[in-house]
């Protein structure tokens, strides 16, 4: 098969809860049709009310067309999902710095029509609630599974980086810049406007933002936050629902020959 000149990816920021679920639902397969995709990724350590991704909403989420879903600090709250985390035909991974012994796999293989993608989630040193786990280096992990993936023919290597601080997210990309087609951060669920092809070749995006409800933190009602940052009360997260909804991506173009992309471009979307 010859390859074409370019593949067409679009990585969609966390998806989050039900609304982000139902967004995926609804909006993705005209997604993929405008825009003539040929592989979609999702993050979707926030998919199962907000906490990593039940086998079922995995299931939702591939028959919508995702191609792949990358992992992050909630992926493992699913116990009942460690078994397709764990199968490396199964387009679901967590973060590949956890320690040896962690469920699941943090780097597999997804097929595109014309070749295979290399995807490797990654785990930012300073995460939120996580922020005290024990973890490996992110760029010495990364370093190892390119090693050890060097002559396994593929057209793309994505990579996402899941973390708070945004040096780290910036350094990472290029640090890896001419190394992989692209370099996505997520977590924060609030899209930077910095998406863009660095000088080697790879696309790379700060953080990517989110699927859900815009008028939330990270879809949580406000109230909530309101609450416990104003008035010190343990309470729980409650996830909103109420419109606008907003749906986050990056749009990028890879050359399938060189592995290197060509274009970079924030997708950025309310629905009322």
């Amino acid at each position: 098969m010859s390859l074409p000149s370019k593949v067409r990816f679009l990585y969609l920021g966390d998806v989050m809860g039900s609304t982000g679920l139902e967004l995926v639902e609804t909006e993705l397969p005209k997604l993929i049709k405008d825009h003539q995709l040929d592989f979609v990724l999702a993050q979707a350590e926030n998919v199962s009310n907000g906490k990593g991704c039940t086998p079922e909403d995995f299931a939702r989420l591939q028959k919508a067309g995702v191609n792949f879903c990358t992992g992050g600090n909630w992926t493992l709250w699913q116990k009942e999902s460690y078994t397709l985390l764990a199968d490396p035909d199964q387009p679901l991974i967590r973060p590949a710095n956890y320690p040896s012994g962690t469920p699941g796999l943090g780097y597999k293989y997804g097929r595109a029509l014309v070749g295979k993608v290399l995807v490797i989630s990654l785990l930012g040193q300073t995460v939120g609630r996580d922020s005290n786990l024990a973890l490996d280096n992110p760029l010495k992990v990364v370093d190892a599974i390119l090693e050890a993936e060097q002559n396994t023919t593929r057209i793309a290597t994505i990579v996402n980086f899941h973390g708070d601080y945004s040096s780290e997210k910036v350094v990472i990309g290029h640090y890896l810049n001419g190394r992989v087609s692209a370099v996505i951060g997520d977590h924060w669920h609030v899209p930077t406007a910095d998406a863009r092809v660095l000088s080697k070749g790879t696309a790379h995006m700060t953080d990517v933002g989110m699927v859900g409800v815009l008028n939330a933190s990270l879809g949580v009602k406000t109230d909530i936050i309101i609450e416990r940052w104003r008035d010190g009360r343990l309470n729980a997260n409650v996830l909103d629902n109420a419109k606008p909804w907003q749906l986050n991506g990056l749009l990028f173009e890879v050359d399938p020959k060189s592995g290197r992309a060509v274009s970079a471009k924030s997708l950025n979307l309310s629905y009322e």
